[in-house]
């Protein structure tokens, strides 16, 4: 999943697709309407550690999309969960980082992604995604706050 599949908006794999839109497109108002503005939403990657809020969500968000580092991926090898009005998928994002005059940085992330019905739409309440690759890892987080400072 990408985000350039056309599920319908209301159903889980829409609510997937639209987040994914936002990532790749680097979408933050597309991004917000993913997440919402729940107090209560968490984030927990290798960019920003646990953030809590959308506030503080989107401050990793602002720094991803704002900076020369492009960040692209897909989600694939997922399960899709649903009870009511919550449905998780967990799964692997496998993608690229890319920036100017260096060599793409091939990244593959264990994902988990939890969304929650509110006033008639799928929100994202929880996100951890992680790197097991220390060197990986090293070299993500390096590239994009080297990719922030440039801009």
């Amino acid at each position: 999943m990408t985000g350039n599949e056309s599920e319908p908006p209301g159903a889980p794999l829409g609510a997937l697709a639209e987040f994914y839109r936002a990532f790749n497109t680097r979408d933050l108002a597309l991004m917000e309407q993913s997440w919402g503005a729940a107090a209560d939403a968490v984030m927990d990657n290798p960019l920003g550690g646990i953030m809590r809020g959308w506030p503080a969500i989107r401050q990793v968000y602002e720094r991803l999309f704002s900076g020369e580092a492009r960040v692209n991926v897909e989600f694939f090898d997922y399960t899709l969960h649903e009870a009511g009005d919550i449905f998780w998928a967990i799964g692997r994002e496998r993608g690229r980082l890319q920036q100017k005059h260096q060599p793409d940085l091939p990244l593959l992330i264990r994902t988990s992604r939890l969304f929650r019905r509110e006033d008639g739409r799928w929100r994202q309440a929880h996100h951890h995604g992680s790197i097991d690759d220390p060197k990986l890892l090293a070299d993500y987080q390096a590239r994009v706050r080297a990719g922030a400072n440039e801009t």
